[in-house]
């Protein structure tokens, strides 16, 4: 099959597409996905820059997280799923821990069964594997910080891929009471029909210096000095940071950092 794949770590050039990978082959508790979309996340670069080396699956490495496709073989002991199955999900379980060699940028790849969902018939398969692993981090990080019905929050980024799931998780599962976020100028529309009550343009407003206080600020864009600062007291911020490991960091039970 052809496959994007690096033989050593570095730059994007160490990329390659090749014409004659194997296909993989699928254990009892996975399928194989014919890839019709797959998506970037910035740890694809990072591992590919080798920051997670030392836990890293061996090389040569097919790169890619989110994948959209149709299933063309079940493993025996698959349940959920059967041929011709529309399918989409993030395909690597523990991105820092032994993570897969063989990734989403493929023809095909496999995926265990768990790992999956049906793809909703309102989404076309770029849309879905635009999906799995951003929601992922919103969600985790409301989760984190236990925000719940009632509270208010500030998203900081609120039209990158992370902070438009958050503004939509906060108000539709969550139940936020209030939703506040930053954009540019251009995108104040895009946030406010996505849930938000109140977008703030960064090119011409500080968010800290509001006046309103937030029970829980989510930081998509790496400003937590200035995020600590617009917090009501007692409330959490969660950070998206940019260093390699997953982990949640307290600080003074304010501060809880998420790592995609």
């Amino acid at each position: 099959m052809k496959a994007w794949i690096y033989r050593e770590y570095g730059g994007v050039d160490v990329l390659q597409l090749e014409s004659d990978v194997p296909v993989p082959e699928i254990n009892h508790d996975q399928v194989l996905i014919k890839v019709v979309a797959a998506s970037l996340n910035p740890v694809d670069f990072k591992r590919r820059l080798g920051l997670f080396k030392p836990t890293d699956s061996p090389l040569p490495i097919v790169p890619g997280f989110d994948v959209a496709g149709v299933v063309v073989r079940v493993g025996s002991g698959v349940t959920n799923f059967k041929e011709g199955d529309e399918v989409y999900g993030d395909i690597i379980e523990k991105a820092f821990q032994n993570p897969k060699q063989f990734g989403s940028l493929a023809e095909y790849t496999a995926a265990e069964e768990r790992l999956l969902a049906l793809k909703p018939n309102n989404l076309d398969f770029v849309e879905a594997a635009s999906l799995p692993l951003a929601l992922e981090t919103a969600y985790e990080g409301l989760e984190r910080a236990a925000f719940s019905e009632g509270k208010s929050i500030l998203v900081l980024g609120g039209a990158g891929g992370v902070g438009s799931l958050v503004i939509q998780l906060a108000k539709h599962v969550f139940g936020a009471s209030m939703i506040a976020a930053t954009a540019s100028t251009l995108k104040l529309e895009l946030v406010k029909s996505l849930g938000a009550d109140l977008a703030i343009d960064y090119t011409k407003q500080n968010f800290e210096d509001l006046d309103t206080k937030f029970d829980l600020v989510y930081d998509a864009v790496g400003e937590r000095d200035r995020a600590m600062k617009a917090l009501k007291e007692g409330g959490s911020v969660v950070v998206v940071s940019q260093i390699e490991w997953l982990k949640a960091v307290d600080i003074n039970d304010k501060l809880l950092v998420c790592q995609i």
